[in-house]
């Protein structure tokens, strides 16, 4: 089954939903269709995927550097294909009750169709050019998804603010895929690999015939490995960026203000978690280089500790979902981060792909809440779940998989492994393994926490009885496909589409200590009031302001910036354009002076004037000689 086929397919339903978005009978049936078609084709993909198919491409030249644009489809690449396709259907099955009197609906539908296929391309790309489009793409995208409801000017400027923090890591992404493909002459993913990965069984065999570290090196060949963490530490820059990691975090929490369905797709299965596919392509020579290892794991490290913090302490219960995401995308990267060479990066896709599946539920089943409760705020959100069976069933499961519980649900086994490899990479101590483990415990007792809060708000604290009036049955059927996926969706690992190592009973003890640690201290707050407001009541504030990183930027950068364009702009208006409009005076001044004289001249002032050019000229003439 061809990738191109993949892709094309849902960047074909976008321009078709662009061509028919003022009607929204055919604009459903296009993006539902094809949404459709996309995952069967994903399916049939993945279930045919045997070892690594390379799609070539059409193939260019740009001088001396080759971009073949090949695509690739192994069973890892088909196993994300899937779910991300799974994922988007979900958005757009659910979008049409969601958005039904929307006016815009068109374009929305449109638009999720094509961060589909950018995401799509992302994972299937063997090309780092198609990578970095498919990557500016979902860019866009998230721009016009948190901004979908432009009237509001809070949307409009949660839009503008994720769309320019992303662009400016994103500087720092393409300057890192320009280095590492000009320095291999080509953009192919297996070419630019080559180059840049060290050679370490000739280095070793160097070294053992007594050769000098530095003469090994030289003879070897191998790759300047300044040059190459610099560029990698780039491409990590961009990836922390879309990522929203320290110190980008505060743009992901902002983006809520867009419709539900989009903060599903965004937080579950693209753009957020595009990194970890493009660390996990770029692996082996990531892992040779301890320098981008470090810098990745210390932000993800206090990442993922201080998201789950404030994810705890936030009294608006879809925002608390923003920041796990932030927390659970730090840990889908730390596994990349601590990662073992020989390892490799799958414990991270692994996770990717149950975070997809349970992160997408969670946000689908607060939007269908929220909608009942009128509003997504902690306490108008209380006893919300009770609207329907599916709510409750739904969050149950969701917030299981969010803490991690193990053996019970997806997002236990994955981090489960997560755990192991970075257990595995402090024990070989050449990476930020013992720092992104310890990171992994606490955070896990802070994601119980949070998790136990959020289900008790939902379905504890009975208050009301709100109703689940107008709902029609293909939500109700998303929602539980969804459940059923979340409870099963750890039985993937009996496909070998990633190749993890057998998780340690030792280790899933602890994970249930652990996460009895947060379920308990969640529950001193009691069953029937909110665990934040009695536990931390005065960091709630802090936390709902993101600990003031957004006055920080206003102060920091946008003051600045703004300041230094006003002094530009006066320097150019009343400097640079002085001398200008001076001239123009002067000339003005001039042409009237001549004008007057002209029209009342005589001979004897025109002899004058004549004579007194020829003394200028005259003297002009002397000073130029001597």
């Amino acid at each position: 089954m061809t990738p191109w086929l993949l892709v094309g397919l849902p960047v074909a339903a976008a321009v078709l939903g662009v061509a028919l978005r003022r009607n929204d009978l055919l604009a459903r049936a296009v993006a539902v269709g094809l949404g459709a078609a996309t995952l069967l084709v994903a399916v049939l993909a993945w279930a045919l995927a045997d070892g690594s198919a390379v799609s070539a491409g059409p193939g260019l030249r740009a001088g001396e550097l080759a971009v073949p644009l090949d695509l690739v489809l192994d069973p890892t690449r088909g196993a994300l294909a899937a779910v991300v396709a799974l994922v988007a259907l979900a958005v757009q099955v659910y979008s049409t009750w969601y958005l039904e009197t929307d006016d815009r609906y068109g374009q929305f539908a449109a638009t999720v169709s094509l961060f589909t296929g950018a995401m799509l391309l992302v994972v299937v790309s063997a090309d780092l050019l198609l990578t970095v489009v498919g990557w500016e793409v979902m860019g866009w995208c998230s721009y016009l998804l948190i901004g979908h409801w432009s009237r509001r000017a809070a949307a409009r400027r949660a839009a503008l603010k994720a769309f320019l923090v992303t662009r400016v890591a994103d500087i720092g992404f393409v300057l890192g895929i320009i280095g590492l493909a000009a320095g291999a002459g080509s953009t192919s993913l297996s070419a630019v690999l080559a180059p840049w990965r060290r050679p370490t069984a000739c280095i070793d065999a160097a070294l053992a015939d007594g050769a000098l570290a530095g003469e090994a090196l030289t003879a070897c060949g191998a790759p300047d490995g300044a040059l190459r963490a610099t560029l990698l530490v780039l491409v990590v820059v961009g990836i922390l960026g879309k990522s929203a990691q320290v110190p980008f975090q505060d743009w992901l929490a902002d983006a809520m203000e867009g419709p539900t369905p989009a903060s599903a797709l965004i937080h579950a299965a693209t753009m957020v978690a595009a990194g970890t596919v493009v660390l996990a392509a770029l692996f082996p020579v990531f892992a040779d280089s301890p320098a981008a290892r470090w810098f990745l794991g210390v932000a993800v490290a206090v990442t993922m500790l201080l998201a789950a913090l404030l994810a705890f302490a936030q009294t608006d219960l879809k925002r608390m979902l923003a920041w796990s995401t932030v927390s659970q995308v730090a840990v889908m990267l730390s596994a990349v981060a601590a990662a073992p060479p020989a390892d490799g990066a799958d414990a991270g896709l692994l996770h990717l792909w149950s975070h997809a599946l349970f992160k997408s539920l969670l946000f689908l089943a607060i939007g269908w809440a929220a909608l009942a409760a009128g509003g997504t705020a902690a306490m108008a959100l209380r006893g919300s779940a009770a609207a329907a069976p599916v709510l409750r069933t739904g969050f149950l499961v969701g917030f299981l998989s969010l803490a991690g519980v193990p053996l019970v649900v997806v997002g236990g086994l994955s981090k489960e492994h997560v755990l192991v490899t970075a257990w595995d990479g402090a024990v070989q101590a050449d990476g930020p393994g013992v720092l992104v483990l310890v990171a992994l415990v606490l955070t896990a007792a802070v994601t119980a926490a949070y998790s136990t809060r959020g289900y008790l708000v939902l379905t504890a604290h009975v208050r009301q009885q709100p109703t689940a009036t107008g709902v029609p049955a293909v939500v109700h059927g998303v929602l539980w496909v969804l459940v059923l996926l979340t409870v099963f969706g750890s039985l993937v690992v009996l496909t070998g589409s990633f190749a993890v190592h057998q998780v340690s009973a030792l280790w899933m003890l602890l994970s249930v200590l652990v996460i009895g640690v947060g379920v308990a201290v969640a529950l001193r707050g009691g069953f029937d009031r909110d665990p934040a407001q009695v536990l931390a009541r005065r960091f709630v504030p802090v936390a709902d302001a993101g600990l003031g990183v957004d006055l920080l930027y206003r102060r920091v950068v946008a003051t600045p910036v703004l300041r230094l364009a006003r002094l530009v702009a006066f320097v150019d208006t009343e400097v640079v354009d002085a001398y200008v409009r001076g001239s123009a005076v002067a000339t003005r001044a001039a042409g009237w002076a001549g004008a007057r004289l002209h029209r009342a001249e005589r001979p004897s002032a025109a002899v004058g004037l004549v004579l007194t050019g020829v003394v200028l000229l005259g003297a002009l003439g002397v000073l130029a000689w001597s």
